[in-house]
């Protein structure tokens, strides 16, 4: 009889181990998808922002006769999102200081049009990164805690760093980046 109670409490304990197995990695699985998700709405805006972007930068070039190249830098570069956001901000404070610099485009009402439409891409991008970097810390905090870090380690769920790329975990106190 007692060799029956102490399988039966191994078993019971086995089958609590698993089941809070489960409930970690399931809570897990829940935010990294979360965050691939966010990954793939933030990608889509930076793609219509580029879009955008290049729209503006050739209706200015045909309206004030400019054979300048101001965004070729942008076109060649295989970079992370943060540093494509950057760059395409950049870009959007050139194109609007031209735009501001030559009366002309002013006038134009297809302009206004087109930023409107970088003011909506521009609200997505900034939503969709304080949501994932929101969630990201959620993530990171769960991750840390006994015994979701044990779950973590077997499924080789890792640690995310923010948008900016930024590591918090990390001892380089200099990773801040302009």
């Amino acid at each position: 009889m007692e060799t029956f109670s102490l399988v039966l409490i191994i078993l019971i304990l086995i089958i609590l181990y698993i089941i809070g197995h489960i409930l970690i990695y399931n809570k897990m699985q829940f935010y990294v998808t979360k965050i691939e998700h966010v990954e793939c709405m933030i990608d889509e805006a930076l793609r219509e922002k580029y879009d955008i972007i290049f729209k503006l930068e050739s209706a200015i070039k045909d309206a004030i006769k400019d054979k300048n190249e101001y965004l070729k830098d942008l076109k060649k570069e295989k970079i992370s999102n943060f540093e494509m956001q950057r760059k395409l901000d950049e870009a959007q404070a050139l194109i609007e200081n031209l735009y501001y610099d030559h009366e002309e485009l002013t006038k134009k009402n297809k302009f206004e049009k087109i930023f409107a439409e970088l003011k909506k891409v521009n609200e997505k991008l900034t939503a969709g990164i304080t949501y994932y970097n929101s969630t990201t810390s959620i993530l990171n905090n769960y991750l840390r805690k006994f015994p979701n870090n044990i779950v973590a380690k077997i499924h080789k769920i890792k640690i995310k760093t923010f948008f900016d790329g930024k590591d918090m975990s990390d001892d380089d106190i200099f990773d801040f980046k302009l």
